[in-house]
């Protein structure tokens, strides 16, 4: 079990450079869901997403650990490169982000604007995360892997203002992309000692980890084509699949409709801007509005970074 030192260690780091995020109870999503429904808005991060917190924790120890390095690569669909420019540049390391080609335009710039070298490679993260491997060992650079104890300990950090914040949560949903956030969302509620049950949430496109929770082991798939870029995962993390399926609930699936409603409902009732994988726990608390009827329950909007395009398209 992580010690709640631990994880105040790491707040304080992320504390450092961005400032709590709000959670807000919203009257007309009560109306909607019929609960108590809280958000948690990791989309008012400095880069429109929760991911900022782990960058900034893992390059601060890297930072310390290695005093002769000079630059570090990812790979993301955006919004974790975000995070490790963000904290490359406080730090002053060149930082190279691996993205699939036909990624999204706007993520692609706001890396860029952070001071990243973008290179695009793969048809999907899987391959473009595979090839990050080649890339560190040619030039050097180190690879940050996408799930690492020190990056969920960063995200923990939301987890413990939100649990803080509003005593007896009964459920918290959370969306799953490698399982960093859901992991620090655990960890919070473990470090605190509540009982407050955590429910992961995948899109149908791209099921791979709650394939692995039905098997009892990390089970891949062939694609992973969603709306919610976020969470397209094909290969599950076998430690964040251990945590997990160690702490978690279960594991809801929603459709790519389902995304694109709750898109649509956190506008038209927050007026927040929410990307699919940042709506998707909404999602499926509306899948499961019968049995959650009169509960108290959070959601995490882990970011809000979708293209206008695509946006338009789904309003």
């Amino acid at each position: 079990m992580t010690l709640l030192s631990d994880l105040e260690s790491a707040a304080d780091i992320v504390y450092r450079s961005i400032a709590p995020t709000p959670q807000f109870r919203w009257p007309l999503l009560c109306d909607r869901t019929g609960t108590e429904v809280w958000v948690k808005h990791e989309n008012h991060t400095p880069i429109g997403s929760f991911k900022v917190r782990g960058g900034l924790v893992y390059l601060d120890w890297l930072r310390a650990e290695q005093s002769g390095l000079h630059g570090v690569v990812a790979a993301t669909r955006g919004n974790f490169g975000q995070s490790i420019a963000f904290a490359a540049r406080i730090h002053g390391l060149k930082a190279a982000i691996v993205v699939p080609q036909g990624n999204s335009v706007e993520k692609n710039a706001a890396m860029r604007s952070l001071g990243a070298e973008l290179i695009e490679h793969g048809r999907d993260f899987q391959e473009a995360y595979e090839f990050t491997g080649q890339y560190a060992q040619r030039t050097g650079y180190h690879f940050v892997t996408s799930f690492h104890p020190l990056l969920w300990h960063g995200t923990a950090s939301y987890g413990l203002e939100l649990l803080r914040a509003v005593p007896g949560l009964e459920t918290v949903y959370v969306p799953i992309g490698q399982g960093s956030g859901i992991c620090g969302v655990l960890a919070a509620r473990d470090a605190l000692g509540l009982k407050t049950a955590v429910v992961g949430v995948v899109p149908v496109n791209a099921p791979a980890y709650a394939l692995s929770l039905t098997a009892g082991k990390p089970v891949a798939t062939d694609s992973a084509d969603t709306i919610a870029d976020g969470m397209a995962c094909r290969v599950p993390d076998r430690e964040a699949f251990e945590i997990i399926r160690a702490g978690a609930e279960r594991i809801v699936t929603v459709s790519e409709a389902e995304i694109r409603a709750a898109m649509r409902h956190y506008f038209t009732d927050t007026h927040n801007v929410a990307e699919g994988a940042g709506a998707a726990p909404l999602a499926a608390l509306l899948q499961e509005k019968n049995g959650m009827k009169g509960k108290k329950v959070a959601l995490i909007l882990s970011g809000g970074n979708v293209d206008a395009s695509v946006y338009r398209e789904v309003l």
